[in-house]
C-alpha cells in the first residue's frame, strides 16, 4: 500500500481545491437549491419535471462514476477539473437563454458528464493526497466545510444580484421580471466558474507522482483495480453510507421552498433561509475534521446520520409549522449538522479502512455508482409527492422518506465503525 508520507503539500492547494469542488456545481445544483421556486416559474416547468432533469443528469453520472474513477487514476487532477470547470459553465451560459424541458433534459446531461466524469473522482484523490496519512479528517473538513463557504458566498452574491434587478417589492413583479433578473444571476455565475477553471488550470499543482511513484499510469485502467477495491467489506458499508447520507443532502435542496411554502416566507427570505444554511457548512465541515482526526471519522458519521433521522422525523410529524418559527430555524440548523458531519467524512474513512491510495479514484467510482444514485430519484420522489398533495402533506411524507435513509445510514455506519476497530479488509 502506498503512504503519501513524502510529499507535504502547499496551503493554497486546498483552497483551490475547496474554490474548484463548489463552483462546478453551483449551476447544476446550488441555483435551483436557492432561487427553487423562481426557477420552476422562470422555466415554466412542475416539481416533478425538475426532478426529471436531476434524473438524467443521475443517470448520466451513474455511468460517469464508474469511469471516471480510473480516468483520475490516470490524469493530473488540476487538467481534469479545469476542463471539466469551463465546459460546467459554458453549459450555464446556455441555461440563461431559458431552453425548453426537453433541452433542459440533455443540459443536465451534459452536467452529469462534466462535473462527474472529468471532476470528481480527481478531486476526491486530491484531497485524499493533501491530507496525507494523518489529516484526512481535516482535509475533507476544509474540503466540504470550505465549499459550504463558498456556495454560501455565490448564494449570497446571487440573492444581491437578483435583488438589484427587481425594482419593486418581489411579492408585486410579473414573472417576466423575475425571469430577467434570474438570467443575470445564471449569466454572471458562469463567468465566475469559467474565471475558476482557468485559475485551476494554471495553479493548482500536487505532488501526485511522488506519492504513487511506484504505479505505471498506463496500467492504472485495469479489471485487477475493480477487483481490488471490491474485496474490501469498508467499500461496500461506504456504498450504503453514502447513498443515504447524500439523500439528506439533496432533502437540504427543500428548505428554502418549506420557508416559503409552509412557513410563509417571501421568496427573498426564503432564498436566504437557504444561503444561511450555506454558512453553516464551514463551521461544521472544520469542527468535524478536527474531532474526527482525534478520534474515529466513522464514529461521527453515526452521529450525523443520528440527527438526521431525530430532525427529519419532527418535520414529518408536522411539528415544525408556521406557528413554531423559532423550532423551525433550531430545526434546519440540528439538520445541517447531522448532513455534513456526514457528508464531510465519508471519503475520510478511505485511509481509517486502509484502502490503498493508488486505486482510490476507481474506489471512490466504485463507490459513487450506488452511492449518489440518489441523484436519479430524490428530485422524483420529492417532486411527486409535492405535486400530488397540498403543501403541508407533501413535505410531511418526503421527509417521512428520509427518516427511513437516516435510519438505514445510522446502522451502515455502526457497522464501518466497528469494522474499522479489526485487522480485516
Amino acid at each position: 500500500m502506498q503512504q503519501e508520507k513524502s510529499t507535504k503539500q502547499p496551503l493554497y492547494a486546498i483552497i483551490l481545491l475547496i474554490l474548484a469542488a463548489e463552483a462546478v456545481f453551483i449551476l447544476p445544483f446550488v441555483l435551483q437549491r436557492i432561487f427553487r421556486t423562481t426557477f420552476l416559474e422562470s422555466f415554466e416547468i412542475t416539481q416533478t419535471q425538475l426532478g426529471s432533469c436531476f434524473s438524467a443528469y443521475g443517470i448520466v453520472a451513474l455511468v460517469s462514476y464508474l469511469f471516471g474513477g480510473p480516468l483520475a487514476d490516470k490524469f493530473k487532477p488540476h487538467i481534469l477539473m479545469s476542463v471539466a470547470l469551463i465546459l460546467t459553465a459554458l453549459g450555464g451560459f446556455y441555461l440563461a437563454t431559458y431552453p425548453n424541458l426537453y433541452n433542459l433534459h440533455i443540459l443536465y446531461g451534459f452536467w452529469g458528464f462534466t462535473t462527474i466524469f472529468l471532476f470528481w473522482a480527481a478531486m476526491i484523490k486530491a484531497t485524499r493526497i493533501w491530507g496525507g496519512s494523518n489529516k484526512q479528517g481535516i482535509a475533507f473538513g476544509f474540503l466540504d466545510g470550505g465549499r459550504g463557504l463558498v456556495a454560501a458566498l455565490f448564494g449570497s452574491i446571487g440573492v444581491l444580484i437578483f435583488s438589484l434587478f427587481i425594482t419593486k417589492d418581489i411579492e408585486l413583479t410579473s414573472i417576466e421580471e423575475r425571469r430577467v433578473a434570474f438570467k443575470e444571476v445564471i449569466t454572471y455565475t458562469s463567468i465566475a466558474v469559467v474565471t475558476v477553471g482557468i485559475i485551476v488550470f494554471f495553479f493548482l499543482r500536487l505532488n501526485i507522482e511522488k506519492d504513487i511513484k511506484s504505479e505505471k499510469t498506463s496500467k492504472l485502467i485495469t479489471i485487477e483495480n475493480f477487483k481490488m477495491v471490491m474485496k474490501f467489506k469498508s467499500v461496500w458499508l461506504l456504498m450504503i453510507i453514502i447513498l443515504c447520507a447524500y439523500y439528506g443532502y439533496k432533502m437540504t435542496n427543500l428548505f428554502s421552498q418549506y420557508a416559503e411554502q409552509v412557513m410563509h416566507y417571501d421568496k427573498i427570505e426564503a432564498a436566504k433561509v437557504g444561503t444561511y444554511l450555506l454558512y453553516m457548512r464551514p463551521v461544521i465541515g472544520v469542527v468535524i475534521g478536527l474531532l474526527a482526526d482525534r478520534t474515529k471519522a466513522s464514529l461521527w458519521i453515526i452521529v450525523g446520520f443520528f440527527l438526521m433521522a431525530t430532525t427529519s422525523l419532527a418535520f414529518a410529524l408536522d411539528i415544525i409549522n408556521d406557528s413554531t418559527p423559532l423550532i423551525f430555524i433550531l430545526s434546519i440548523g440540528t439538520m445541517a449538522i447531522g448532513v455534513y458531519s456526514a457528508r464531510v467524512l465519508y471519503f475520510a474513512t478511505l485511509e481509517e479502512t486502509k484502502i490503498p491510495l493508488a486505486v482510490t479514484g476507481t474506489a471512490v467510482g466504485f463507490i459513487s455508482v450506488i452511492g449518489y444514485t440518489p441523484d436519479i430519484f430524490t428530485g422524483l420522489i420529492n417532486g411527486y409527492f409535492l405535486d400530488a398533495y397540498n403543501e403541508e402533506v407533501g413535505h410531511q411524507i418526503v421527509f417521512a422518506i428520509m427518516f427511513g435513509f437516516a435510519l438505514i445510514g445510522c446502522i451502515a455506519s455502526y457497522k464501518l465503525f466497528r469494522h474499522s476497530k479489526s485487522n480485516t479488509i
